[in-house]
């Protein structure tokens, strides 16, 4: 009788060591995919102060900017594109990524602009894009981080093994255009 109560009490104590596994690593699963629909919100912020800029941006630049009509049509496409419900997580990183650039090409063409680049209303305009850009990329690493840890956890063991029964899918990470990984041409910066 007493060999029975304690294989009875051996058994249960596995049970409930393997239910409390179980339930942590169910847990951290939810904590972790939680955390990257977190970081995207933040990404989601910074990204709409950059919206609420655009229209600011192409307002003035079209003043000045007559041959530039390509790259401002452009990023007002791509604006209105991302603000569309319809795009799933995986395009509008793509399409965050264009607009990076086609951004990044009308402040390089503001140097042919010297009007332009003294209109203070641009000016501030710039300075706000400016720490809007560091918001986001501040974001962005946070959310690649949370993108990392989330990634790990669906291709580690035992958490895999949830991971898949919860259908669970690797998320992408925010990645540099090849705009942005050009080097730098210092000398048109002193030009």
């Amino acid at each position: 009788m007493a060999s029975f109560a304690i294989i009875l009490f051996i058994n249960l104590s596995i049970i409930i060591g393997i239910s409390i596994a179980g339930i942590k690593i169910y847990n951290s699963l939810i904590y972790k995919k939680n955390q990257v629909d977190n970081a995207f919100s933040s990404v989601d912020v910074s990204l709409q102060k950059r919206w609420d800029l655009i229209p600011n941006l192409v307002a003035v630049t079209q003043q000045y900017m007559k041959f530039e009509q390509q790259t401002l049509t452009e990023i007002a496409r791509l604006r209105n594109q991302l603000m569309s419900e319809k795009v799933n997580s995986e395009t509008r990183l793509k399409l965050e990524s264009k607009l990076s650039g086609a951004i990044g090409n009308i402040i390089v063409a503001v140097e042919a602009y010297p009007a332009l680049k003294a209109n203070e209303h641009f000016t501030r305009l710039q300075l706000s894009l400016n720490e809007v850009e560091e918001q986001i990329s501040a974001a962005r690493r946070f959310y690649n981080s949370a993108v990392t840890e989330y990634n790990s956890a669906l291709e580690m063991f035992p958490s895999n093994i949830f991971a898949s029964s919860m259908n669970y899918k690797p998320k992408q990470h925010f990645q540099a255009n090849a705009q942005e990984r050009r080097n730098v041409n210092i000398g048109s910066l002193f030009n």
